[in-house]
């Protein structure tokens, strides 16, 4: 459904438009003005009519209407189409949340299309309203604070997953919960929000870096003001800071993993280590007895008066020096 449509000029908010196509030759011919409509989780028979009257390629469309994109950037005859995935993180349940925004950029015209609760646009479009200078700019400027918002937002979550993150490394490296049963899910599953992170934030870098200018042979993005190429640029800084906490959060959780699981082995050994120590200690009286208790006639001291009391002393004096042996070894 569209959630808000509007013609702004000269950087000022106006009345919608009752037209698409007059108000987008309206936009066109003054030069000063561009349309943006916002949509979120259209329906194909509610996207033909913006399809029709932009002139947006099929293709775009397609990947519009069904969503789960990765970030892209894509450069068409009439119309630049981009993907950003936002994310949210919930930190109690450790869940990283990613939602979809797709981009329709062209000659006087922005259209957003919005997929899960993730998106900054309500925050940009108000913000942006509030900054008529910033508008001025045209479409080029609502593609800027898009993507500023959304990668400014990929900081505060890798932010956040980086604090949860020394919690589980206390967590595990604590003496008194460091071997709890369900440490290595809750490690495999923070793996698992940082593997989604990622996967927002990792494929969006060479989008930027295209409209950055940095691309092959710095070659400029249609539709994009070439001014605007140092903006993206620091938003590119900022994704590349992004990517590398995302780098160095995947390689500490391998760590925390591999730790965990060597404190685990070294606390089965130690636990195999006590059992074969009690063993060893119940197997010495266990043999005296049993020999004691064959029914032969001819045994030593069998009819001597004390061979009861100094044979339970004999037991005791060997449980004794065990005890002390395998203390003093660390096995007990």
């Amino acid at each position: 459904m569209i959630v808000d449509c509007a013609i702004y000029r000269d950087g000022r908010r106006t009345e919608g438009p009752a037209d698409l196509s007059d108000a987008l030759d309206d936009c066109r011919r003054s030069g000063n003005a561009f349309v943006w409509i916002g949509l979120y989780e259209p329906t194909e028979k509610e996207f033909n009519q913006v399809t029709e009257e932009f002139a947006l390629h099929p293709l775009a469309v397609e990947d519009a209407l069904n969503a789960h994109q990765r970030p892209k950037l894509e450069v068409y005859d009439d119309s630049l189409f981009m993907v950003l995935k936002p994310v949210g993180y919930e930190p109690r349940s450790d869940t990283v949340s990613a939602g979809e925004v797709m981009i329709f950029l062209g000659d006087s015209f922005v259209v957003t299309v919005r997929h899960g609760e993730e998106s900054p646009l309500a925050a940009v479009r108000h913000r942006l309203e509030e900054e008529p200078e910033m508008l001025r700019h045209g479409p080029t400027a609502v593609l800027y604070s898009i993507t500023d918002a959304a990668v400014d937002h990929y900081l505060e979550v890798a932010g956040e997953l980086g604090t949860d993150l020394e919690e589980l490394e206390a967590e595990v490296f604590s003496p008194t919960s460091g071997g709890s049963r369900h440490t290595a899910s809750r490690i495999y599953n923070f793996k698992r929000q940082i593997l989604e992170f990622r996967r927002a934030t990792g494929p969006l870098a060479q989008p930027l870096t295209r409209l950055a200018g940095d691309g092959l042979f710095g070659v400029r993005v249609p539709f994009v003001h070439e001014k605007a190429q140092p903006f993206f640029r620091d938003v590119n800084d900022h994704l590349t800071r992004v990517n590398e906490s995302v780098e160095g959060l995947d390689r500490l959780v391998s760590d925390i993993l591999s730790a965990h699981l060597a404190q685990m082995s070294v606390r089965q050994n130690d636990d195999v280590r006590k059992i074969s120590a009690w063993a060893a200690m119940a197997a010495v009286p266990t043999m005296i007895a049993g020999v004691y208790g064959m029914n032969f006639d001819h045994m030593p001291e069998l009819h001597w008066v004390w061979s009861y009391p100094m044979l339970i002393a004999g037991m005791a004096a060997l449980e004794v020096l065990l005890f002390r042996l395998f203390k003093s070894r660390g096995w007990l």
